[in-house]
């Protein structure tokens, strides 16, 4: 875990990172809005050879320009989006190579490890008049060693979309799964999962690990730093799943392969 929806994911030899942001503040302005509370889990020049960056929409807390730029000097990875949001990484990171595709679409990242796009429930946009011109998604990591789903940033709904996933796909040895940013509901509830939503997504794919982030990096709405991974816990034991299960990492701490089957 780097932080928020940030994460490192190494998998069959592959290092990928999900939406990258080493920035202090994510807001279209470096000196004001949300500014980071934890240092990243790791530092940027510690960072192995980076083969793929997959991003999964325009918020500034996900993709993140300096970031990108940086991450295009130092390792010229393979980038990874929706349609619609490569002619914003293009505007700022020109020379970065990039593979765009719809919910469904699959890319490959090597011979043996390839991405699909999965729906989320969401929206998109930059500024004031992009507002759902670019498309939104999570993840999901075919590869001879685990299957591994990254949800994006999504509401709930009725669950539909999740179960689809399922069916689509079958269950995620691990999924990356949001579990903050919630506050107040009647606001935040289309396109954020609160904790115990957390959970029944975690359910309705029948993953078998999970992995809770969107939390603790950026205070973005109002609930307190630490109140999701209290509920998410709360949420595990009510529904009698074991919490070891679905684990809320803080910034530097990681989950290994020793529980993936």
């Amino acid at each position: 875990m780097v932080g928020h929806a940030t994460l490192l994911v190494q998998v069959a030899g592959v290092n990928l990172l999900t939406d990258p942001v080493w920035s202090e503040r994510v807001s279209p302005l470096s000196f004001i809005g949300p500014k980071r509370v934890t240092e990243p889990g790791i530092a940027f020049d510690k960072l192995p050879d980076i083969d793929a960056v997959l991003l999964s929409h325009n918020h500034y807390d996900h993709l993140d320009l300096t970031t990108l730029r940086r991450l295009q000097a130092a390792h010229s990875p393979l980038m990874v989006m929706p349609y619609g949001n490569d002619k914003i990484v293009r505007q700022s990171v020109p020379d970065a190579k990039i593979k765009v595709g719809d919910w469904h679409d699959t890319v490959q990242i090597t011979p043996e490890i390839s991405v699909t796009l999965t729906p989320a429930n969401h929206w998109s946009a930059r500024g004031i008049r992009d507002r759902r011109m670019a498309l939104w998604s999570g993840f999901w990591i075919n590869s001879p060693k685990a299957q591994v789903w990254f949800a994006g940033d999504t509401g709930y709904g009725d669950g539909a979309l999740f179960r689809d996933i399922r069916v689509r796909h079958g269950r995620p040895d691990v999924a990356i799964i949001p579990i903050g940013a919630y506050e107040p509901r009647w606001f935040m509830s289309d396109q954020h999962v609160a904790p115990d939503e957390s959970v029944r997504i975690f359910e309705d794919t029948g993953a078998h690990q999970a992995v809770g982030m969107h939390w603790g990096t950026f205070q973005l709405t109002n609930e307190a730093r630490n109140e999701p991974r209290e509920l998410l816990r709360d949420s595990l034991v009510l529904a009698g799943i074991d919490v070891k299960r679905f684990l809320a990492l803080e910034p530097g701490e990681f989950f290994s392969d020793s529980a993936v089957r």
